[in-house]
């Protein structure tokens, strides 16, 4: 599937790229707020442009080697929101975790859903993998909301799963399964 992908409200989705450090600052800066009940704690350094590049470039790193595949929301060339397939695995797995965030201002216009399918169709045919994962927070109703309707199945409760705004938080599991003809992993 070919990037960047339209999505409503004129954003696109499209791959993390060198240089996106700055913009990515500015994002997490103007979410900071919005993201705090639902991220890790952050250190002022996270917000910091230079902390940025070096991030874009580790996850640059991971995605030419076929662990991660990052991306981003642009509205007019400004990031607005991440989806990132992480701890992409082979083998008999097949598998990614799906991780997502969009600016607080674009929340609830659909934009994270179309995003989120999109990726499922690109972790499908351009990765070729057979499962997504996802956890969110026992609270986050609105990300459940999106994963539901993005075709994902709730699996479970993971207690104590991650840490999240100071404290070890409970999550609830999720996973869509992308092949369904039976075949394994060649």
């Amino acid at each position: 599937m070919p990037l960047p992908l339209t999505l409503p409200d004129g954003v696109s989705l499209r791959l993390l790229r060198r240089g996106d450090g700055a913009a990515l600052a500015r994002a997490y800066l103007r979410n900071r707020a919005h993201l705090a009940p639902w991220e890790p704690e952050r250190k002022e350094a996270f917000f910091t442009p230079p902390r940025q590049e070096a991030q874009v470039l580790a996850a640059l790193g991971e995605h030419e080697a076929g662990r991660q595949w990052p991306l981003v929301l642009d509205r007019s060339g400004e990031i607005v929101g991440r989806v990132n397939v992480t701890d992409v695995v082979g083998g008999a797995f097949q598998n990614g975790h799906l991780g997502y965030w969009v600016d607080g201002v674009l929340a609830g216009r659909g934009i994270m859903t179309a995003a989120v399918r999109a990726t499922v169709g690109l972790a499908r045919d351009d990765l070729g993998l057979h499962r997504l994962q996802a956890a969110t927070l026992v609270h986050n109703t609105a990300s459940q909301r999106v994963l539901e309707q993005a075709g994902f199945a709730r699996i479970g409760l993971a207690p104590q799963y991650l840490h999240i705004a100071g404290s070890w938080q409970d999550h609830l599991l999720f996973q869509r399964i992308l092949t369904g003809d039976g075949e394994g992993p060649a």
